[in-house]
């Protein structure tokens, strides 16, 4: 049997319309655990991706990760025959997913009812600013909107200064992971019915969705969470303290019998029985005095010995990792989060392991995204929907493909 089969979603065909970052990240994390992923671009006019991140002898760097372990075909969505194609793909996939702004795919003739008609077990996956429904539905969204309009931006930062990114986008990855889950419990829920449905996951809902109390911090309690910078608001000691050698180590022990074994750590053992301290409630009305005698003691040992020593005491505690940092430390190789595939101008090619880690069946990176667009037309084309060499070359000759 092809291995390909073998792992966990080696069953299911996933046509991939998206471009960027939210519908392909959801097709990243299916073709890690063995989906066929088929990425449609349009011909002449290559996903943005390609050439987002730095380069390298003119390669952009980002693109090999995103699109890792799926096909690359070209498909003019905009004209009928195009849409032909896709329909004739449509018969034979498990899951469509697509990241257009809501009205696009109707706008081509390929609406889920129209798609499903041809297909009823197919289920669509659907990743736009503001859903499909709604007043905003027809809203452009990026990922930076989604965190703006989800409350996210409005929290990170520091409270005498403007809302800040948090440096990732983390809008649209949190929408992918979202997508794949409803993506996934579609799937199963398929098994039990037979019918395929849509997956409908918004940016902003994405990230509001991961906001813990916001809410009923505001409806109830009357209280509207700020940017706060490292802290937690009531919750101490978690926060960053500057060591010895000039760096700053992340120290969290904000529980009872942690705060007793930071205590003891420190050698002052006094702390834990300190009235301004002994329980979570006085640590957070006293979180600034608490972190200042904590950053007195850090200061005081380089980091190697300070985290060295908490990890003898059992306290949560790490370095703030630089890229330089994570591919030099040994528990990062220990776990496989480093893994290297060839890169056909490249060579050896770095980037994330697959995550989460299965057992019996973990996923696998088998090889970089595609680097010319259109590289498996002829084996999509061909093999799976029987056109001649002919009818291919007569497809690229009107630029259907």
């Amino acid at each position: 049997m092809d291995k390909d089969k073998q792992m966990p979603l080696g069953n299911l065909r996933v046509l991939e319309l998206g471009t960027l970052l939210a519908g392909p990240f959801t097709g990243r994390v299916l073709a890690d655990f063995g989906a066929e992923v088929i990425k449609v671009e349009p011909p002449g006019k290559a996903d943005p991706m390609r050439k987002w991140g730095k380069e390298k002898d003119g390669v952009g760097l980002w693109w090999p990760v995103q699109s890792r372990n799926k096909k690359s075909i070209t498909i003019n969505l905009r004209e009928k025959e195009g849409q032909d194609l896709l329909k004739e793909l449509v018969e034979g996939a498990d899951i469509l997913i697509e990241n257009f702004r809501p009205g696009t795919m109707e706008k081509w003739n390929l609406s889920y009812e129209t798609l499903s008609e041809i297909n009823p077990k197919l289920i669509m996956v659907r990743t736009s600013g503001f859903g499909q429904t709604g007043p905003y539905k027809e809203r452009a969204g990026f990922g930076s909107v989604g965190e703006a309009m989800g409350g996210l931006r409005h929290v990170t930062g520091y409270k005498d200064r403007a809302p800040t990114r948090t440096g990732i986008s983390i809008g649209d990855t949190l929408s992918a992971l979202f997508a794949t889950i409803g993506c996934l419990v579609a799937v199963n829920e398929r098994n039990l019915s037979g019918k395929g449905q849509v997956v409908d996951t918004a940016l902003y809902e994405s990230v509001f969705s991961v906001m813990e109390s916001l809410i009923p911090d505001y409806m109830l309690a009357d209280f509207v969470r700020e940017r706060m910078g490292n802290i937690l608001p009531g919750v101490a000691p978690s926060n960053i303290y500057q060591t010895e050698d000039e760096t700053y180590v992340v120290i969290g022990a904000n529980a009872d019998g942690v705060f007793r074994r930071l205590c003891e750590a420190m050698g002052q053992e006094e702390l834990a029985e300190d009235p301004d301290y002994a329980t979570h409630e006085a640590r957070g009305r006293n979180m600034k005095k608490l972190d200042f005698l904590i950053e007195e003691w850090t200061k005081k040992l380089p980091s190697n010995e300070l985290l060295s020593l908490l990890e003898k005491k059992g306290v949560p505690s790490g370095l703030i990792y630089s890229a330089k940092d994570i591919v030099e430390d040994p528990h990062y190789q220990a776990r496989e989060m480093i893994v290297t595939v060839e890169h056909p101008e490249l060579g050896d090619f770095p980037m994330p392991g697959v995550v989460p880690k299965l057992s019996r069946t973990p996923g696998k990176v088998k090889f970089p995204g595609a680097e010319k667009m259109g590289q498996h037309n002829e084996e999509i084309f061909r093999d799976i929907l029987d056109y001649s060499d002919r009818d291919i070359k007569a497809f690229q000759e009107k630029g259907i493909i």
